[in-house]
């Protein structure tokens, strides 16, 4: 049976574009409100303004995840307002995909780290008290297909997903037991601004690209609001993603050499 989300208190962090911001407007359409953060606030208040216009209540919480001060604050201010948390959607992520080597140290490796698998368990574990206090309560956590497939040029990435997912099963197992649900999401190639951030890597020249057509952001954070209206533990999308999960488990020797074929190639590598 369906959860009803009329009423319900929404926490979603990268809620500034993409799928954060697609989901917003998808749960106050549904009767949520609404606690959109992230670090571009002139974007989270046009975001909080424009489903307002329509008729919904949001607000707009300027925060960053990897500031200890800056999460606390932002749970504080939903709990003062709504007095508790219904959903977290942890969102926030980018990805800086490149090889190993040409990672910037700070900016592509360690902040990639914090923003993406540290800033959500930090998140996480400010807001799981309220749920456990009342019993209640649903944690979608936004991963990757890279959290099952790790594609080269994706070591850092992959890793962080690959930590979130990790962390999303072991959480499951932690709270289930006391009416709490967790989620994960992962899903392959979107049309967000994710591209526009990732450097010039092999991946968009790859013939592997063509074959595999993108989705809709709207089409992804309709699908989060699914999986806070019927809870499962695990959703891979699109569905033909789930073959290659498959197939990486059971022929990772074939799946290596599709990847080496048509990504790790020597005109892509350095000399």
């Amino acid at each position: 049976m369906a959860v009803d989300l009329k009423d319900k208190v929404v926490l979603i962090t990268g809620a500034s574009s993409g799928f954060g911001e697609d989901a917003a407007r998808l749960f106050a359409k549904e009767g949520c409100k609404v606690v959109v953060a992230a670090r571009r606030i002139e974007r989270l208040q046009n975001l909080a303004s424009s489903i307002q216009d329509e008729g919904g209540e949001a607000i707009a919480v300027p925060m960053d995840v990897t500031n200890h001060d800056e999460i606390n604050l932002m749970i504080k201010t939903a709990i003062d307002l709504y007095g508790h948390i219904d959903i977290l959607f942890n969102n926030a992520g980018f990805g800086r995909l490149s090889w190993l080597e040409n990672l910037d140290p700070d900016r592509d490796i360690e902040t990639q780290i914090q923003v993406n698998l540290t800033g959500l368990i930090q998140t996480t574990r400010a807001v799981l008290p309220y749920m456990l206090e009342r019993r209640s309560g649903s944690i979608i956590n936004m991963s990757s297909v890279a959290g099952w497939i790790a594609p080269s040029t994706y070591t850092i990435y992959s890793a962080t997903k690959f930590g979130v997912r990790g962390f999303t099963d072991a959480l499951r197992r932690e709270v289930q037991p006391f009416g709490i649900h967790v989620s994960g999401i992962y899903p392959g190639p979107a049309a967000t601004e994710f591209g526009q951030h990732t450097g010039n890597h092999p991946m968009r020249k790859s013939a592997l690209r063509k074959y595999f057509r993108a989705m809709t952001s709207e089409y992804v954070a309709q699908r989060v609001v699914d999986l806070a209206k019927r809870p499962r533990r695990v959703l891979i999308i699109p569905w033909y993603y789930r073959i290659a999960v498959l197939g990486d488990w059971l022929i990772p020797g074939f799946v290596d050499w599709v990847v080496m074929t048509y990504l790790t190639s020597k005109k892509n590598r350095r000399p």
